[in-house]
């Protein structure tokens, strides 16, 4: 089966030539000071117009564009970012200390500019995911202080903070009708320059970041969802950098130039609970009996996964040992030929054979499936909007903010601005609720883990698998910055 696969790869890999500029005398020249452009190939093209409040966010962070607050470290932790320092003054209430800085458009960092781009975060439509179950607000103090307060007690909101969807741009950046631009007004080491529609992006260096001068003098970006494309880019030398190898075509790539990260990633199944026959939890209850995820981890993935166990997997070192039993789960009804709408998007290439296998395990249950498969920019909308029964989502459970009780708000509760199973149900609002209030580390951690039982217990989501990504880096290629979140690709000590 692997043969086949590389066999496969090989002969219907597309054609690259032109893909990425291919050197030629300026990178041949390579001044040594001023270092070579790197050539990045993403699976994601934009989706909203690089906006930083939805998918796009995590597209500007990887790329060294924008940066928030806060970061996270190696262990999850909070991290200073364009924020020094910070302290909780009482519980509704932070002050965060600004390190100097300098947007791209060469203004400062100013408490009154970050405090300007916070407002326009928690003003936006709908809400970053990072903000669901918070409304907060944020002020100057002085000459480098931000005073963050929030509606309720968020003893997390210095992790809140590291999110890609907060970024802080200059007050250039805002338009009318809540338009977004963050070429030239962000604050991160490399300056977006160009766009072209979703194919392409170009980036500089910019000098004066506040961390140091980057090594490479810019970034070429090609946006291809095709992932066979994206591992010939590598193996052809037309990329330098490739996300998201798909599996299939790992064999393809030297060993010298794939790295696997485990990360927070998990592959689910999410029911419509809102309309169509899954607004029936029987009939969840029969489609999440009908899944074997152990098939999908070893077939589809070959390895590379784990069997899905809960929202959060392996990557989450703590929850395997909190994980509680969920309960209150319907008894699967006879499907009886019901049918039902399952889609996904190919920008993850797995996806498309993961939907395609649970369509065979769904109908030898009783179902009668329809599969739709888009690019993820062209299903988002139709997603959110509930017009499919079923959706297979691979989501990293921590990128948002980093606390493991955010995605829970975000994605299961009536206001999640992320919610694609539609799900509102008082006992898991409850409970997230409860969780979000609970200020001590593994405390928390034990409430996250009943709110994930109260959410499991409703068969809106069938953990499927939790992923490790594959990374095609060049030979040549130093400094990737490669994290269980997947935040970062590019920085200073990216090069080649």
């Amino acid at each position: 089966m692997h043969r086949f696969r590389l066999l496969l790869a090989l002969l219907l890999a597309p054609a690259l030539t032109g893909c990425f500029a291919s050197g030629g005398a300026e990178d041949a020249a390579g001044d040594a000071k001023d270092g070579s452009r790197l050539r990045v190939a993403l699976a994601f093209p934009p989706a909203e117009n690089l906006s930083p409040y939805g998918a796009d966010a995590t597209i500007l962070s990887r790329l060294g564009i924008t940066e928030s607050l806060t970061a996270l470290d190696a262990n999850g932790a909070a991290a200073p970012a364009l924020a020094a320092s910070w302290r909780r003054e009482d519980d509704r209430s932070w002050l965060f200390t600004l390190r100097e800085a300098t947007f791209q458009d060469g203004t400062d960092v100013t408490p009154a500019a970050v405090a300007t781009s916070l407002t326009h975060a928690t003003e936006a439509k709908p809400a970053p995911a990072a903000l669901s179950g918070v409304t907060l607000k944020a002020q100057a103090d002085g000459d480098s202080g931000v005073r963050i307060t929030t509606d309720r007690p968020d003893p997390v909101l210095p992790l809140r903070m590291s999110s890609p969807s907060l970024a802080v741009l200059s007050t250039k950046a805002y338009g009318k009708a809540g338009a977004v631009d963050p070429a030239g007004t962000a604050t991160g080491p490399f300056e977006l320059t160009d766009v072209t529609g979703a194919t392409a992006a170009s980036l500089d260096r910019f000098d004066d970041y506040w961390g140091g001068r980057a090594q490479a003098a810019g970034v070429d970006v090609k946006f291809i969802a095709d992932g066979t494309a994206r591992a010939a880019a590598l193996r052809t030398g037309q990329a330098d950098l490739a996300e998201a190898i798909p599996v299939a075509q790992a064999a393809t790539l030297d060993k010298a130039t794939r790295e696997e990260t485990a990360t927070t990633r998990t592959t689910s199944l999410l029911l419509n609970t809102d309309s169509g026959p899954f607004k029936d939890p029987k009939l969840r209850a029969a489609a999440r009996e009908a899944v074997d995820t152990g098939a999908l981890a070893d077939g589809v993935y070959e390895g590379h996964a784990d069997a899905g166990a809960g929202v959060y997997g392996p990557a989450v070192t703590w929850a395997e040992g909190k994980r509680k039993r969920p309960a209150g789960r319907a008894e699967p009804a006879a499907p009886d030929g019901t049918r039902i709408t399952l889609a996904t998007y190919d920008n993850r290439p797995e996806l498309p054979e993961v939907a395609q296998v649970l369509k065979q395990q769904l109908e030898k249950a009783g179902f009668r499936v329809e599969l739709e498969v888009r690019e993820y920019s062209r299903l988002e909308s139709d997603a959110l909007e509930g017009k499919f029964d079923a959706f297979v989502l691979a989501r990293n459970t921590l990128v948002d903010t980093g606390d493991p009780v955010a995605v829970l708000a975000s994605d299961f509760t009536c206001d999640g601005g992320y919610n694609l199973a539609l799900l509102c149900d008082k006992d898991v609002d409850r409970a997230v609720a409860e969780a979000e209030g609970v200020a001590d580390t593994a405390k928390r951690q034990d409430a996250a883990m009943a709110a994930e039982a109260a959410i499991l217990g409703t068969d809106a989501v069938v953990p499927l698998v939790h992923q490790r990504i594959i990374t095609g880096v060049g030979t040549s290629v130093r400094g990737a910055l490669l994290d269980p979140y997947e935040r970062t690709l590019v920085g200073t000590g990216t090069r080649r």
